[in-house]
């Protein structure tokens, strides 16, 4: 009869590379949950569990090369070097028992060796990872531009995410980053643009869920990481979102034009487009007439310049509804002539469907509707609007349900009523 052997027992002597994920993700502070968030969140996808990266740690398990890329991101090393690692931990199945033994045992001295560890042993994969993580690796640029990307795409999941869920998807992405600035200098303008970016975003969610301790403390690193990394447009950013839970309106107005004198120049365009159309908007609602206009002028032909494309990833979120819904704000707010050829135009432009254009889009062009002569159309947008707003609550939503439900016919009163609870 063969050698018997326990169930598992290869798998548990030769997992050196199980322990060096769990080092990793001890490393970044997090636990097993906390770690297969940060792996969605870099990949944009909801396929990790806890249970798969208990799996990991324990041998069960190699990861795929794919999935290891999204560990390392997460991380904040580079994916070449954690692929050799898996490579290598792959190779080390297929050795014999004993030579498979006699690796393992010198893979997990030299991994609990830490900072004594030089450059001279770090010619081995495990050698140069374990270096790595205490000297700091180098994220390649392709890392470090996927932390980016996801940071702009957060911008514009508000279409699609309640606050709450949102939140907890940008908190996830603010840590994968910070766990990447803290690892790498090679891209730390990069990352610190694109954690200013997340965070800016968190003070906001947060702010919208009522907690503006937590949105102060965001805006101020956010416009920490706008010093440290030079970039204007990111200051611009911050107190724009800063803007919308100031106290007082003379208060909102100077932190908004604050905001646009960090978004001058080439390449800015879109989010000059919106910091005069934000601008504009709380001009109108504090009743200076001709100041608004003169925004809303300057906010439309910095958009006819602009291509989010090219521009600030976060400026994504800046869609020609979104334009279009500032405009209506801001011309509804001072009854202007202009509201109904506005109106019908933002209409063309969203389609009969009335597509999911977002909560506070399709508030806009409801108030501009039943301001101006389209009651009917008027009506049927609130109650898309109705919809959208209860499958994702928000603050500018209920600001919004209070305003329109006022505005309803007579004869619509059921409809007013399902507003004010929204507004509640």
């Amino acid at each position: 009869m063969g050698e018997h052997r326990p169930t598992g027992a290869t798998l548990v002597s030769s997992n050196a590379f199980g322990q060096l994920l769990l080092r990793l993700r001890l490393e970044a502070g997090r636990t097993q949950e906390q770690q297969a968030e940060a792996i969605n969140t870099v990949s944009g996808r909801e396929t990790m569990t806890r249970r798969e990266i208990s799996r990991y740690e324990n041998g069960e398990n190699i990861p795929t090369s794919h999935t290891v890329a999204h560990i390392a991101v997460a991380c904040g090393l580079s994916p070449d070097q954690l692929k050799r690692e898996a490579a290598s931990a792959r190779a080390q199945r297929r050795k014999s028992p004993v030579k498979q033994e006699l690796d393992d045992m010198k893979r997990r001295t030299m991994l609990g060796a830490g900072p004594l560890i030089g450059a001279a042993l770090a010619s081995e994969p495990w050698g140069r990872l374990t270096h790595a993580l205490n000297r700091g690796s180098q994220l390649d640029s392709r890392s470090a531009e996927t932390l980016a990307e996801r940071a702009g795409a957060l911008h514009i999941s508000e279409n699609h995410l309640t606050a709450q869920q949102l939140q907890r998807n940008v908190v996830v992405h603010l840590d994968a980053i910070t766990t990447a600035l803290a690892q790498s200098r090679a891209h730390e303008k990069e990352l610190s643009i694109a954690a200013g970016e997340t965070a800016a975003l968190a003070g906001w969610l947060a702010w919208d869920l009522g907690d503006q301790p937590s949105a102060r403390c965001y805006y101020q690193v956010a416009a920490d990481c706008a010093r440290v990394a030079g970039h204007p447009p990111l200051r611009a950013l911050t107190l724009a979102y800063a803007s919308y839970g100031a106290s007082t309106p003379a208060r909102r107005i100077e932190l908004l034009a604050d905001a646009a004198k960090h978004v001058r120049g080439p390449g800015n365009a879109t989010a000059a487009a919106w910091v005069h159309g934000r601008h504009a908007e709380e001009l109108a609602a504090a009743g200076e007439t001709t100041p608004a206009l003169r925004a809303l002028d300057r906010a439309r032909t910095a958009y006819d310049y602009a291509d989010p494309t090219a521009e600030q990833t976060w400026v994504r979120f800046m869609s020609p509804a979104r334009m279009d819904s500032l405009a209506l704000s801001v011309l509804g707010e001072l009854a202007h002539p202009e509201l109904n050829e506005a109106a019908t135009a933002a209409t063309q432009r969203l389609g009969s469907d009335l597509p999911d254009a977002g909560v506070v889009i399709l508030g806009d062009l409801a108030a501009a509707l039943l301001k101006g002569s389209d009651t009917e159309h008027g009506v049927h947008v609130v109650r898309k609007f109705v919809a959208a707003a209860t499958a994702r609550p928000n603050t500018m939503g209920r600001a919004r349900a209070l305003a329109i439900a006022g505005q309803l016919p007579d004869r619509e009163r059921d409809l007013a009523a399902q507003l004010r609870v929204l507004a509640a």
